[in-house]
């Protein structure tokens, strides 16, 4: 199918986790990466508003070194950021206009909708404002990034068909999650005819050190082949996808995603029984069985981000990656408003709702000391 018009190849270079030096991007490491990813004959570059320094990296890394029209650039708009008011939210374009000195932006999104932050973009009406910057020709493509449900999804696209492109975080890993919905958010937007633009095909590294029973599945299939070329892969064989985000911090991991994406082709029938053999074999791993209803969140006196803090708890379960872990209960937990699970006054109330009978006061002692 024709991806918008645009000739992208299947691997996008996501700006989020540049390589630094002393906690300050190395604009010289970012120029052989881009250097690197050009002559390989890809052009997508993801910023946003939102990553601090990175509009400015590929500005002086891409934007100042290569013809404008040699590249695809998007950036996105997060009007939930500290914006009190309708120009503060639409200041973030001005301000991504100067610090990537794009000129314009080939992909312009309206920066993770869902849940509450949704509003911000209504009451300030962002709908219009892009479309007003994309008639100006300030934006060739306007779309917008999601991390929510697929019933959310559903409406979001059926009150605003007008929009382009959705991006969503896909991975193997969180197909089936009932946290995360990527199958079901994927089909959503299949649905309403959108191309989809994915994102943490490689759930932000932890699928490049997955479980050691995924381990061998991988390994007995193709030894040679990366644990994750086995995600991107799955990712950019999914129908309607117009490129895959890779968050490359180095050089290796760009030759990496590089070797098997430089001549893509699609997960085999062999391959994807490979694939639903580790998805299996993760499904298995003992989990807090956790659907992410919150009907908990509904009758917890003390406000606690319950859900959150569980889906937390199954990545430490899962990847072993307890900063990961934390990070994540950072923006589930408190990102969201709520309380730690340290803060669990042990009422009871909850477990009288959870339709999954969970034991929940205990789960919420493990999560506070797992993640202490």
């Amino acid at each position: 199918m024709p991806y918008l018009g645009e000739n992208i190849k299947k691997l996008g270079f996501g700006l989020m986790r540049l390589p630094k030096q002393e906690d300050v991007i190395d604009i010289e490491a970012v120029k052989v990466m881009v250097d690197r990813f050009m002559e390989d004959g890809f052009t997508y570059f993801d910023t946003a508003w939102a990553y601090p320094g990175s509009e400015v990296a590929i500005r002086e890394a891409l934007v100042e070194r290569y013809p404008r029209g040699s590249f695809q650039l998007a950036t996105k708009n997060a009007a939930w950021i500290n914006c009190k008011t309708r120009e503060e939210a639409i200041a973030q374009f001005e301000t991504s206009l100067k610090q990537t000195g794009a000129g314009y932006f080939d992909f312009y999104l309206l920066h993770n909708l869902g849940e509450s932050r949704t509003k911000f973009f209504n009451d300030f009406d962002m709908w219009n404002f892009v479309q007003n910057k994309k008639a100006e020709g300030l934006i060739k493509r306007v779309g917008f990034s999601f991390h929510s449900t697929s019933e959310e999804l559903e409406a979001i696209l059926t009150d605003h068909p007008e929009m382009e492109f959705v991006q969503l975080q896909i991975n193997y890993g969180d197909w089936e999650n009932p946290a995360i919905q990527s199958r079901a958010c994927y089909e959503v937007a299949r649905k309403h005819g959108k191309p989809v633009i994915i994102m943490e095909p490689v759930k932000g590294g932890m699928l490049a050190s997955p479980p050691e029973a995924v381990e061998e599945i991988f390994k007995s299939a193709n030894p040679e082949a990366s644990y994750a070329s086995w995600a991107i892969r799955f990712a950019a064989s999914q129908e309607g996808v117009i490129t895959v985000l890779s968050g490359m911090s180095n050089l290796e991991q760009m030759k990496d995603n590089l070797s098997y994406m430089k001549d893509f082709t699609t997960l085999s029938d062999d391959e994807k029984k490979i694939i639903a053999a580790a998805q299996d074999a993760l499904s298995k791993i003992p989990l807090i069985p956790c659907t992410s209803c919150d009907y908990c969140a509904k009758v917890c006196p003390n406000d606690i981000g319950i859900s959150g803090s569980f889906t937390a708890m199954n990545s430490l379960t899962l990847y072993g990656n307890k900063a990961m872990a934390k990070h994540q209960a950072g923006w589930l937990v408190g990102g969201h408003g709520r309380k730690p699970a340290s803060e669990c006054i042990k009422c009871g109330e909850c477990e009288k709702v959870c339709p999954q009978h969970i034991a929940i006061s205990q789960e919420l002692v493990n999560v506070a000391e797992a993640l202490a």
